[in-house]
C-alpha cells in the first residue's frame, strides 16, 4: 500500500487502522521539516485532537476513544532537533464485541463504504475490521500533523478556521472571518451562525432517529496567509489544496471562492477588481478567486468549500453482494457510527490545509531566497493580515457550548 505520504519539504506519513487487531494497535504519524529549536505544545496538539475525538456529543458515534497522543521522536530537553517529529495516538475502544461485529459481515459489501475495491485490490487479505486504512479514524494522524503545522503557521500569523455552513439542506449565511472567529466551536455542530445551528441540530437527530444520517458543506478559511505560494502549473496551490482536501475520505466534492457559481458569471461579475491600500499593498474589492489567482495566493482570505457525505453506515437494510460467493444479500449495519460527520470532518480540514500552505510556503521561501527581486516585490508578498500567535492559540482551545439535545454522548 502507498500513498501515505502528503507534503515535499513539510512532510507526514501516516501509519496505523481503526483497530489494528494486534496488541497495543493505535495511529501514528512522521512529520518531516519541523524547524529546530521549536517547542511543540503536546497541550494544542491534545487540543486539536479532541476536536475530532468521538462520543463527545449526540451527533457523535459513542466510540469512547480518549485520542491522548505521545511524542516519541525529533524532541530533546523540550525543544524540537530538526529530525523526524514521531507522534503516535493508541486505540483503546475495541473490545472483542466490536470486532465481531465486524467479523460477522466481513464477507459483504457494506454500501458507502470501501469493501469492493478492497476486495479487488487486496483480496481476501483486505483489512475488515472497522475499515482499516479507509476507516474515518485514520485522520487522526493527520490532525496530530496538523496541529504542528498549525503552531508553525502561527508563529507567522496566519490561522486557519473550518465551520459548518450547510447541513441536510439547511444553509448558513455567508459570514465573515470576524464572526466566524467569534462564533468559532460555539455549539458541537461548530455552524457560526448561531441563528441556524440550534435547526441543523435538531434536524440531524431526527435524521439519527430514523436510523438514517446527513452530510452537508465545511468552509475553510485560512487568513494571514502571503501572496506568492503555488506554482504556475501542476503544482498550483489549488492543486495542492484540492489533494489536501479530497484526499479525507468523507469529501466528495470542493469548491475554491465562488465555485461552480463562476460558471454562470460573466467576466465582469467573476473579475476581482484590484486597488492600492493605505500600506501600499495591491488589495482586491472582492474574493471570488478565494484568495488564489493563476493558482498562487494573492494575500487575500483563501476560502474552500468541501462537500461531505452522509456516514454511509444506516441502520436501515440495504442491497450488498456476498464477495464469498458473489451472490446477492442484505445488510443492515450494528456498528457504531455518527449522525453526521460534519463534526468530526472539520477539524480535519484545517489540518490538511494547514500541511498544505506550510509546505508551499516553505518551497516559496527558498525560491525567494535566491530569486533576489526587488524589495517592492517582497513588500507586496507580506501578508495582509497578522493575526496574534496567542489570539489563534486561545480559538484552539476554545470548548464548545451544549445546544438543546445535542448535549452529552450517546450511551
Amino acid at each position: 500500500m502507498i500513498g501515505n505520504t502528503f507534503g515535499r519539504l513539510f512532510r507526514i506519513t501516516a501509519c496505523g487502522e481503526s483497530y489494528g487487531i494486534c496488541k497495543g494497535s493505535g495511529l501514528a504519524v512522521i512529520v518531516d521539516g519541523v524547524p529546530p529549536g521549536m517547542q511543540i505544545d503536546l497541550k494544542h496538539v491534545q487540543a486539536e485532537l479532541d476536536k475530532r475525538r468521538p462520543g463527545q456529543s449526540k451527533l457523535d458515534s459513542p466510540r469512547k476513544e480518549t485520542d491522548r497522543v505521545a511524542l516519541f521522536s525529533g524532541v530533546l530537553e523540550g525543544r524540537t532537533t530538526g529530525a523526524p517529529v514521531g507522534l503516535i495516538i493508541y486505540n483503546v475502544d475495541t473490545q472483542d464485541f466490536h470486532v465481531d461485529q465486524y467479523r460477522q459481515v466481513k464477507h459483504l459489501i457494506r454500501p458507502g463504504h470501501a469493501e469492493y475495491t478492497f476486495f479487488v485490490k487486496y483480496g481476501e487479505h483486505a483489512d475488515w475490521c472497522g475499515a482499516g486504512r479507509a476507516s474515518g479514524r485514520e485522520t487522526v494522524g493527520r490532525v496530530a500533523s496538523g496541529a504542528v503545522a498549525k503552531q508553525i503557521l502561527a508563529r507567522e500569523g496566519i490561522e486557519i478556521l473550518a465551520h459548518i455552513v450547510e447541513s441536510h439542506k439547511i444553509k448558513a449565511r455567508p459570514l465573515s472571518f470576524e464572526e466566524v472567529a467569534a462564533n468559532y466551536r460555539k455549539n458541537h455542530l461548530n455552524c457560526c451562525d448561531l441563528d441556524v445551528a440550534a435547526a441543523m441540530t435538531q434536524d440531524i437527530m431526527e435524521i439519527r432517529k430514523s436510523g438514517d444520517t446527513c452530510g452537508g458543506v465545511i468552509e475553510i478559511i485560512a487568513r494571514g496567509v502571503p501572496a506568492g505560494l503555488g506554482e504556475p502549473v501542476f503544482d498550483k496551490l489549488k492543486a495542492t489544496l484540492a489533494h489536501a482536501i479530497l484526499s479525507i475520505g468523507a469529501v466528495t466534492g470542493l469548491e475554491i471562492g465562488a465555485g461552480f457559481d463562476a460558471s454562470w458569471m460573466t467576466g465582469s461579475e467573476w473579475n476581482d477588481l484590484p486597488y492600492v491600500d493605505d500600506a501600499g499593498h495591491v488589495r482586491f474589492r472582492t474574493n471570488r478567486s478565494g484568495g488564489l489567482l493563476g493558482g498562487i495566493s494573492n494575500g487575500e482570505e483563501i476560502r474552500l468549500r468541501a462537500a461531505v457525505k452522509p456516514t454511509p453506515t444506516i441502520d436501515i437494510e440495504q442491497d450488498s453482494v456476498d464477495m464469498t460467493t458473489i451472490t446477492p444479500s442484505k445488510l443492515a449495519a450494528v456498528t457504531r457510527r455518527d449522525a453526521s460527520l460534519l463534526p468530526r470532518v472539520y477539524p480535519v480540514c484545517e489540518a490538511m490545509t494547514a500541511v498544505a500552505l506550510l509546505d508551499a510556503m516553505m518551497i516559496a521561501k527558498g525560491t525567494e531566497h535566491f530569486a533576489r527581486l526587488d524589495a517592492k516585490w517582497h513588500q507586496q508578498a507580506e501578508p495582509r493580515w497578522r493575526i496574534a500567535h496567542d489570539e489563534i492559540i486561545q480559538r484552539s482551545f476554545r470548548q464548545p457550548q451544549a445546544l438543546g439535545e445535542e448535549a452529552g454522548p450517546l450511551e
